[in-house]
Parts: structure tokens; sequence; C-alpha cells
């Protein structure tokens, strides 16, 4: 089977349509915000960012993956993961290393 068969034109054109100058220029959002100064210069000492937007960048990068973390933490105490009865690290360990 040829590529093109699992990939559809839609996602190939969409693909090459976000990796264009224009559309990153065009697809950044300004905001006004009312953010406390002391929040600001915590923020710039934590995240280490070069500026005041890479500095937010990655706190709000972090702040998103916590969350995600937070919500399959969720998951995982509805639904525990279970283990097959034969399961060992060691036998893992191997597969891993013969790879």
């Amino acid at each position: 089977m040829d590529w093109y068969n699992f990939i559809s034109w839609n996602e190939i054109l969409s693909k090459r349509l976000t990796n264009t100058k224009n559309y990153r220029i065009n697809n950044r959002m300004k905001v006004t915000a009312l953010i406390p100064d002391d929040l600001i210069t915590e923020v710039k000492h934590y995240a280490g960012g070069k500026n005041l937007t890479d500095s937010l960048i990655v706190a709000l990068e972090e702040w998103v993956s916590l969350r995600k973390i937070k919500e399959l933490n969720k998951q995982v105490k509805k639904k525990p993961l279970q283990f097959i009865d034969d399961f060992s690290a060691d036998s893992v360990r191997l597969i891993n290393r013969n790879q």
C-alpha cells in the first residue's frame, strides 16, 4: 500500500498551510491582562525566558502539562492500570535491551 492511502489530502494541506510564515504570524494572540507585578517577576525568574513573552509561554506550557497529568491521574484513579499475571520488570528490561 502507498502512503497516500493512510493520509487524507486535507491532512497534508493543513500541515503545509500551518508551516508557513503567514500562518505563524497571523495565528498569535495579543493579550492585554492585568497581572500583579510580583507575579510577573516570579514568572520571569522561574521560567527563565529571554523576555516576558517567552517566560509566559514557558509558564503556560508547563501549566497545561501539569493539568494534563492531573487529568490522566483522575482517569487512572477511576480505572486503575492492570498488569498481566506473569508481568515482571526483568522481562520488560530484557525486551527493551534487545530492541
